[in-house]
């Protein structure tokens, strides 16, 4: 069963931001994470419970939750912006 993808107000402003080619890709692989929230290439943000993949330069953070089936897109950004 798919999840639903919730995304932060960080993330959803960050998207409006970039090019379409990009925003084109990101969504791709959020599309890929509601069919499979726990790829082999995705990994745990040190110190928090939430999960990260990444998409070129760029990093997506996000939390499961696996009893409301919900995907929550913390934060979308470059790698050298996403962790602060």
């Amino acid at each position: 069963m798919s999840y639903d993808a919730k995304y932060s107000n960080q993330a959803s402003k960050f998207l409006r931001k970039l090019n379409k080619d990009t925003t084109k890709r990101i969504l791709d692989k959020v599309n890929e994470l509601k069919e499979n929230p726990y790829p082999s290439v995705s990994s745990k943000v040190k110190g928090t419970d939430y999960d990260k993949v990444r998409v070129g330069r760029f990093r997506i953070i996000y939390d499961v939750d696996n009893e409301s089936k919900i995907l929550g897109i913390v934060k979308i950004d470059k790698r050298s912006r996403v962790y602060d």
